[in-house]
């Protein structure tokens, strides 16, 4: 059942679109020039982090990476951002309220000068919370990662909001809640915890679960919410459906089913419940002899699938909570076990025509100083940046790349490197009107990088003997 329920009502805006416009490369396509290249495409999508705070680092910013050292507080005051470990106590908030607090819209932009007025949770909360990098020593394999190959410091999130929507865009390119309709999924979903004492999202989602959407036809700012009440399972295209319809083979590794973070098990010709609220999906994509949604637990079986020959033309890779860069959570795995894989691919014969491109899924609350753009169409598009890494060897060396990029910018990347359709071009998702489409993190007559392997304080082996339960994303 939908019902509307007004949250702090702001006065209507009328937003006046804003051309996105790329510093570093234009978003028409280079690759479908060279066929062949590149066969495999790896998408890890890691979690909650900004360019300001996690990549503070002065190679890439000598090399023209747009950085900043400085925040400003919705006072007007400049706050020097501070180090802090990858692992915390504490969150920050960053649902799409969150979003809007940190923007300071003013009527034509973001002023981003709000991250201030982000709540911070948990224990051990600092003040000026968002305005925070992470020490260096934490993330050296990253680092790596960026100054050998492309960094990009133009990737925006499509979506103004956290985990469970852009999870859906980076699988479909919406969170709409069917294949035609403006309204949105805007935030995780609430009170979704199951008997079991796990949670429960789209088609597993338990009865009395509550989500928030959005009417994205709305001006911007949009804070006027509708609520989902019951189970959350929304029916349109994804890009899986585009893959299987040209008979190219895909994965996607998640840790648990039913999270947040498994993008599937919102789709519903993708999740049927097995039975009733049992916190599993039938249909052949999770049940088959090789399935293509595969439940991993802590994020071994993509390397030991890599290390005994078999990669799928596209895969998804997503992380458990321990090995996720979210902050409060986190066991500060996440550098290593991104670098596990990298390496495996490195490694095997797929090195020679793979594209790994790394994202993290949202801003997480952290402080950043470049303002989106607002899509005058679509209220709840361009959120805020998040790093962006592409590895592979036809991406450029040691470079900064400015090109304008969102999620769907990947999807987009995706069809044209194996001559795809887009996913619903009668409606029009977010490939189909990406503002780029990663062409300029790419030189695909270079001659091929030799890859050399990614140092990190843990490799592939303590990934693949690692027996912990698999720990679950927050809900916040």
């Amino acid at each position: 059942m939908i019902q509307w329920r007004p949250v702090l009502f702001f006065v209507s805006v009328i937003c006046v679109a804003i051309a996105l416009i790329s510093c570093g490369g234009g978003s028409s396509s280079t690759l479908s020039h060279s066929p062949g290249r590149i066969n495999h495409v790896v998408i890890i999508f890691q979690e909650n982090r900004t360019p300001d705070n996690l990549f503070h680092d002065q190679v890439l910013m000598n090399r023209g990476a747009d950085i900043a050292t400085t925040g400003q507080t919705s006072t007007g005051q400049t706050i020097t951002l501070t180090s802090v470990p990858l692992v915390t106590t504490y969150d920050l908030g960053h649902s799409h309220n969150a979003f809007l607090q940190a923007c300071q819209w003013n009527g034509s932009a973001c002023q981003m000068n709000g991250s201030d007025l982000v709540q911070c949770s948990g224990t051990g909360c600092p003040a000026d919370a968002s305005f925070q990098y992470v020490q260096a020593s934490d993330v050296m394999p990253y680092y790596t990662m960026a100054e050998t190959y492309t960094f990009s410091d133009r990737m925006f999130q499509t979506n103004e909001g956290p985990s469970f929507p852009a999870h859906q865009f980076i699988l479909s390119g919406t969170s709409a809640i069917s294949e035609t309709s403006t309204v949105f999924v805007a935030d995780n979903p609430a009170e979704n915890l199951r008997p079991d004492g796990s949670y429960g999202a789209g088609c597993l989602a338990p009865s009395g679960s509550v989500l928030n959407l959005l009417d994205t036809s709305q001006p911007f700012p949009n804070q006027d919410y509708q609520e989902l009440d019951g189970q959350e399972c929304f029916e349109h295209p994804t890009l899986t459906d585009v893959l299987d319809a040209k008979g190219l083979t895909w994965k996607y590794y998640a840790a648990l089913p039913g999270d947040i973070w498994t993008a599937p098990n919102a789709i519903q010709h993708m999740c049927q419940p097995t039975s009733g609220n049992d916190n599993s999906c039938s249909g052949a994509d999770w049940t088959a002899t090789d399935p293509k949604v595969v439940i991993e637990g802590t994020g071994a079986q993509v390397i030991t699938d890599i290390q005994a020959g078999q990669l799928a033309s596209v895969t998804w890779v997503i992380p458990d909570g321990a090995a996720s860069d979210h902050a409060d959570g986190n066991q500060g795995l996440g550098p290593s076990w991104v670098a596990s894989i990298v390496n495996a691919i490195g490694q095997s014969p797929f090195w020679a025509d793979t594209a790994i491109i790394v994202t993290w899924d949202d801003w997480g609350g952290w402080y950043d100083h470049v303002a989106p753009a607002i899509r005058g169409t679509n209220s709840y598009e361009y959120g805020f940046r998040v790093p962006l890494i592409v590895i592979s060897p036809y991406a450029k060396s040691q470079y900064v790349s400015h090109q304008v990029n969102d999620f769907g910018s990947i999807l987009k990347f995706v069809e044209e490197t194996f001559g795809l359709p887009q996913i619903d071009p009668a409606v029009g998702y977010a490939d189909s009107y990406a503002p780029g489409d990663l062409s300029d993190c790419f030189d695909l007559n270079q001659t091929p990088l030799t890859f050399t392997p990614i140092s990190a304080p843990q490799n592939a082996q303590f990934f693949i003997h690692n027996k912990s339960k698999p720990t679950p994303p927050d809900t916040d």
